[in-house]
């Protein structure tokens, strides 16, 4: 089903490492429904990328944090049968400082925990986590 969409949508992914872990949530709903990733979101109308990765964050796991600055940027396009643009994201990934919290699902996550980098290589995961967790100095 192709959804109708006047341009892409922004969204912002919080990387949060503490103790050489990094925190990771399972998506509930599709697409990525069953599937490991940072947590994250939809940027508010006059909220920065980086104020949304810390609401998030917070919404998605109860862990509070301050963000440090932008990692990178990530374009999720998927198409329909037809070729057709189904939807398109941009989305800014977010490094965050952790301040004190401990994960617990909440809001579109099923699960949520600490990871090594190591560990992340065996979780069933949304595309592109490990490409992030590269970029990373772990």
């Amino acid at each position: 089903m192709t959804q109708t969409q006047h341009g892409p949508k922004l969204g912002a992914i919080a990387v949060v490492v503490h103790d050489r872990r990094l925190l990771l949530v399972k998506r509930r709903n599709p697409p990525n429904a069953g599937l490991w990733g940072f947590p994250g979101g939809h940027v508010e109308l006059g909220e920065t990328a980086l104020q949304a990765a810390v609401r998030e964050l917070a919404e998605e796991t109860g862990i509070i944090a301050t963000p440090r600055g932008y990692l990178t940027n990530i374009d999720v396009i998927q198409r329909d049968a037809d070729g057709a643009v189904a939807f398109h994201y941009l989305l800014a990934v977010v490094t965050c400082t952790y301040v004190k919290g401990v994960p617990v699902a909440a809001d579109d996550v099923s699960d949520a925990g600490w990871f090594t980098a190591q560990q992340t290589r065996d979780l069933p995961a949304v595309p592109n986590l490990q490409a992030v967790i590269d970029r990373l100095d772990l």
